[in-house]
């Protein structure tokens, strides 16, 4: 296991890969800029996946197994887009996600390039380093078929619970007597949070499509991360801080609902 039996073309692919991301650091900053709101961002997100996969697929011609190849980058890719569109049309509309408002009236300097560094810069950074199993897969043999068959798999449970999940969200939001509950029905009634559940299950389906090769194994810190940040990092904890204060009975969800794995609701007093 040397670093001499890394495919010819991978060490050049992930340094032009982040340079990808950062034009797309760059360009969506720009847009952010004129249109004077930040959560732009978050539709790149998912953008910057289908990107980073894309290029790569370009690059790993005639180096990787092509079926691993088309397999990886349409299943980023579907992801991604999904992602975006949904985040692009539920913020249609709405004003600037809070999280960045805050950044920014927080902000002791110029706002723009407080939210840059906060923000931009370190999701460039997440970007890249959780896109590496969908780089390493494209240049590897070829994945044993029980893996591609187990990654597939959940991928696929993972992308129902994220469809499924913000579809239920989107349908209690729209009905006015539901202003001011909480949603705890269909997938909402075992976890907390079906999309980011779905989110970890996606990105640990592709790291299995990456286990072909010692380098695709190292990339097991990807879905760690990823894990790490929805469950711990900035995802879940951030927002059921925002949900605590606006909505009262939610204190009494988290009480019997799981918070990130989906589990019967617990029995309360």
């Amino acid at each position: 296991m040397t670093w001499s039996e890394l495919p010819a073309g991978l060490p050049a692919n992930l340094a032009i890969s982040a340079g990808v991301v950062v034009l797309l650091v760059v360009v969506t900053f720009t847009v952010s800029v004129v249109r004077d709101r930040h959560d732009t961002l978050d539709i790149a997100w998912g953008l910057g996946f289908a990107l980073v996969a894309g290029t790569t697929f370009v690059l790993s011609s005639g180096e990787g197994d092509t079926a691993t190849r088309v397999l990886v980058t349409a299943l980023t890719a579907v992801w991604g887009v999904r992602l975006a569109v949904h985040i692009g049309l539920r913020g249609r509309g709405e004003p600037e996600d809070h999280r960045y408002a805050e950044m920014r009236r927080r902000a002791k300097g110029n706002p723009h390039l407080h939210v840059l560094v906060r923000a931009y810069l370190t999701q460039g950074v997440v970007l890249w380093v959780v896109s590496l199993p969908v780089q390493v897969a494209q240049y590897g043999p070829g994945v044993h078929p029980g893996l591609v068959a187990a990654g597939v798999v959940l991928w696929s449970v993972g992308l129902l619970f994220e469809a499924v999940g913000d579809w239920q969200l989107r349908r209690f939001k729209a009905d006015p007597d539901n202003r001011g509950k909480v949603l705890d029905r269909g997938l909402w009634r075992y976890t907390r949070h079906p999309n980011y559940f779905g989110d970890a299950c996606v990105w640990w389906g592709l790291f299995l499509l990456a286990c072909s090769s010692w380098y695709g194994l190292a990339t097991v810190v990807s879905p760690v991360l990823m894990t790490f940040l929805l469950a711990k990092g900035t995802g879940k904890p951030l927002l059921e801080e925002h949900m605590r204060r606006r909505r009262p009975a939610y204190a009494a969800y988290v009480e019997r609902t799981s918070g990130f794995l989906p589990l019967p609701p617990r029995r309360t007093r």
